[in-house]
Formats: structure tokens, C-alpha cells, sequence
């Protein structure tokens, strides 16, 4: 049964109406996959020399086992982040003499072989020879420690199903749990509770009884249970058809009133932002990437290289730009024949999606303002990159949108959700950051960095003098598009 299962799965794959379509991103995506691939494969061999050379007269297994548990803190963050739940199409298997089980044990026996569980191998089993090879640990407790190990990856793989289903629908609820691992990682790092120490001390008993590998396999049991009653008892074909009672959400931002002719638009952004899922994450996001500087303005490692400080400028004041702008106008999708079928000036529609864009760069630059802790020349590099995205990064990104001709599910989740995304999206990326590290790099190594400074903000000033005669020519070039726009947003397999 489960190879009729996975015959059908590749037959409903190749014949999709999205097969064959967005080649490049496959490509690219198959790149990536090859260069992680490699990049565990390289650290799987290299791990053990590297920590003994690092940590002389300490044993590197000790030390990983140590750093396990920060190892798997972000495996399962970025399984949240990025992993895709597996999925089957199971009405037309509800009329069939089928057991429910067997085709919710497919789903989950499916999930192990996803990309994100075989990448551990080639850090694993690679560490693992070599510790039994040159370095002469007993072969039985390294397979016992990897077989831990693999099993608690796996335990990764289900747990993230769990969290997924209970906390993808509403974000909000996952804050008390972000605040409580806070927490626990501010104790570890103050040196109040070492859990990372104890989680360490476990796996060593493991080496010493190598039967304790049991324990994260039992684990993995009692996971992949919970997991398989949770799916059968959704295995219903009436489970989907009861309605959600949900709270209609009258909010009309009756303030936007005030900014005249682009207020309706501006509204109409803000009801879309409030009201559906994946635009609203775009908010959440934004917050969380003010943080994106702790990681690299007090290392002593890029205090030397200035320009690549442009680059964390440009990504906190602008994370919601781009997350929102590179979008545009794949958001209206589903109304925007109806948009274009109106007599609405083209040139306040865009105005109204670049006065958003601004004031988030505004909100954002203000918020980044504790950074001046690092030294006023940090604060002062982040304000004129809020300057270089307002006046130059936006025009772009709205010129970028004039290629989009995706449309966008709003209520679907954000992560590792490529819907919408084309060529415009990845080759936008180059411009947006890498023309103003390469101005700041050239014009900071001849002549000094506050100038480099100066002259970020001063293109950003320019752009925002030249904003209306840049609208104008942004209105013309979405008009000249329209009908373009208009046909790829009615098609609904991309």
C-alpha cells in the first residue's frame, strides 16, 4: 500500500498545473540543497580535528555533546521556520476500502524523508567513523551516541509537527514559550543553570551505557504516537466542513482619513495587513529582525569591515520593506482586475503602498535607536540607510513590482512558502543591498567613513526629491503592465 501511495504522489506531482513552472526557483533551490549538502558533509569530517586543535586536553566529543542542545534549539527553529508539513490529498481515499491508518502512517513515515533529516547524516556518521577510525573510540558506544543522536533529530522532525499545528495559526500564542527559552538561555549564559551542561552529561551516560540510546528512541515512539492520534482523529471527510465561529473584524482605520487622496488606499493596505495571516507575520517579523544587530555589532570579527554594517542597516530599518514591497502588487491580487476596472489613478494607488513603506522605515529607524549603545557611529550608519531605503530602496522595489504577475494566498503561512516569489524577487535582492555596501566600501577605504555615511544618506535625500517624477514614471510603467498583471494573478497554479 505505501507504494501505491507513493505512486500516486509522484503521478499527482509531474501532472500538477505548477510543474514545470518557476524553473529557476527549483534550480536555485537545488543549488542551495547541494551546498548545505556539502558544507555538513565538510564539518561532519572536520569537526573532531578542529576541536582538538581549538580545545586542547579536552576530549571533542565531550565538547559536542555539550553544544547538542544549542545544536538542536535551532534545528527545530529553523524546522518551524522553514520545513513544510507533509501533506496527501486524502478525500478520494475516504470512498475507498482503506484503513485511515495506514494512510496516516504514510504521511508521517513520508516525513522522515524530508531534505532536513538526512542533512544530520553527513554531520553524524562522518564525526562518528572518524572517532572510531582515528581516534580509536569502541565502535558499539559511537553507534549507540549516533543512533541517540540521529533519534533525537528525528524527535525534532515530530515535535515541530506538534508546535506547527497548534501555534502556525495564531503566532501570538507562541510568545510566553519564546520568553520562557529566553529565558532559560540568559541563565545558561550567566552561568545559573548550565543546561547545556546537563544535557551533555546525558549523552555522556550514553557512552558509558550505550543501551541509554533507548531513551530518544522511546521518545521518538511516543512522538510519532501522538502525532498519528492527532491525524486519525482529523481523518474525517465532514472534519473540514464545520464552520470556524470567528469575531468579524469591523477595525477601518478611520485616521488614514487625514492623508487625503491615498488615504482609501492606504486604508484598504492596512485592513489587508490586519486581517490576513501572512501579511500580518510580515509585522511580526520586522520586530523580531530589530534584534538582527546583537549578532554582529559587538563581535570583534566585523569591527573591520564597516561596509558590512550597511547591510545590517539596510535589513533592520527595512525588514518590513522588503518583506511587504518585493510583493507588490501580488497582495491585491485577487481584486486587482476590479482595481484596474476603476477609474483610480495608478499614480495615488502606488503613492499609497510607498507612504506605508516609508513610515515603516520611519517606525523601524526609531526603534533601532538603542543600538547608539555600540557607538554614534553605528546609530548614525543605520539612520542614513532608513534614509538610503526611503528615497532609493523603495522606488526600486516598486519597480521590481511591476514584473510580479503571481498571486499571493494570504491566509496561507509564510514560512517556506514560495508562493508569489519569481525572477523579479531574488534578482531585486542584489540591487536592494549590494549597490550600497559597494558605495560605502569604495568611498570608506579612499576616503573616510563619515563621508561613506554622508553619501548614503545623500542618495537617499535625492531619491526623495525625485519621488514624484519617479511615481510618475512608475505609474506609467504599471500601466504598461496591466494587462500582464491582470492575466498571471487569474492563474491560480503558480
Amino acid at each position: 500500500m505505501f507504494r501505491k501511495f507513493t505512486w500516486l504522489e509522484w503521478k499527482s506531482f509531474l501532472r500538477s498545473a505548477s510543474f514545470g513552472k518557476s524553473l529557476g526557483l527549483k534550480i536555485l533551490m537545488a543549488f542551495l540543497a547541494l551546498y548545505f549538502s556539502a558544507m555538513f558533509l565538510f564539518f561532519g569530517v572536520a569537526l573532531f580535528p578542529i576541536l582538538k586543535k581549538v580545545y586542547p586536553g579536552q576530549d571533542p566529543l565531550v565538547i559536542v555533546n555539550n553544544f547538542a542542545l544549542v545544536y538542536f534549539t535551532f534545528d527545530l527553529l529553523f524546522r518551524f521556520m522553514l520545513q513544510t508539513l507533509p501533506v496527501m490529498d486524502i478525500k478520494p481515499l475516504m470512498v475507498l476500502p482503506i484503513k485511515r491508518s495506514k494512510v496516516v502512517n504514510y504521511v508521517l513515515i513520508k516525513s522522515l524523508f524530508s531534505f532536513y533529516n538526512f542533512l544530520p547524516l553527513l554531520l553524524i556518521i562522518p564525526f562518528t567513523l572518524y572517532s572510531i577510525l582515528k581516534e580509536g573510540y569502541a565502535a558499539g558506544d559511537m553507534i549507540a551516541w549516533m543512533a541517540a543522536m540521529y533519534a533525537t533529530t528525528l524527535c525534532m522532525n515530530y515535535f515541530n509537527f506538534i508546535i506547527k499545528k497548534r501555534f502556525t495559526e495564531n503566532l501570538k500564542a507562541l510568545i510566553p514559550i519564546v520568553i520562557v527559552g529566553i529565558g532559560i538561555a540568559l541563565l545558561d549564559y550567566l552561568g545559573i543553570f548550565d543546561i547545556t551542561a546537563y544535557f551533555g552529561s546525558l549523552l555522556n551516560y550514553v557512552l558509558e551505557f550505550p543501551i541509554l540510546f533507548l531513551v530518544p528512541v522511546v521518545l521518538l515512539v511516543m512522538l510519532y504516537s501522538w502525532n498519528f492520534q492527532n491525524l486519525k482523529s482529523k481523518f474525517y471527510l465532514d472534519s473540514g466542513l464545520k464552520g470556524k465561529n470567528k469575531t468579524v473584524n469591523t477595525k477601518e482605520f478611520g485616521w488614514t482619513k487625514r492623508f487625503g487622496s491615498i488615504a482609501p488606499f492606504l486604508q484598504q493596505d492596512l485592513k489587508l495587513i490586519w486581517r490576513n495571516k501572512r501579511p500580518k507575520t510580515t509585522i511580526y517579523l520586522s520586530f523580531i529582525f530589530l534584534a538582527y544587530g546583537l549578532i554582529f555589532y559587538p563581535n570583534d570579527t566585523y569591527q573591520d569591515m564597516p561596509a558590512f554594517f550597511v547591510f545590517v542597516g539596510i535589513f533592520i530599518t527595512g525588514i518590513f520593506m522588503i518583506n511587504f514591497g518585493q510583493f507588490i502588487p501580488s497582495w491585491d491580487a485577487s481584486y486587482y482586475p476590479m482595481i484596474m476596472a476603476q477609474n483610480i489613478p495608478m499614480r495615488q494607488y502606488l503613492a499609497s503602498k510607498m507612504g506605508l513603506i516609508t513610515f515603516s522605515v520611519v517606525v523601524l529607524a526609531i526603534l533601532s535607536t538603542p543600538y547608539v549603545y555600540f557607538g554614534w557611529n553605528i546609530l548614525l550608519l543605520n539612520l542614513a540607510c532608513a534614509i538610503y531605503n526611503m528615497g532609493v530602496n523603495i522606488p526600486l522595489l516598486l519597480f521590481s513590482g511591476s514584473f510580479n504577475k503571481k498571486r499571493i494566498d494570504l491566509d496561507k503561512s509564510p514560512f517556506m512558502n514560495y508562493q508569489g516569489t519569481g525572477a523579479s524577487q531574488w534578482l531585486v535582492g542584489l540591487p536592494l543591498l549590494l549597490v550600497p555596501i559597494f558605495f560605502f566600501w569604495i568611498i570608506n577605504k579612499f576616503i573616510n567613513y563619515e563621508v561613506a555615511v554622508g553619501v548614503l544618506a545623500g542618495l537617499g535625500i535625492i531619491g526623495l526629491i525625485l519621488r514624484p517624477a519617479l511615481l510618475t514614471y512608475l505609474a506609467q510603467r504599471y500601466r504598461r503592465r496591466k494587462y500582464v498583471m491582470i492575466q498571471g494573478f487569474k492563474q491560480k497554479g503558480d
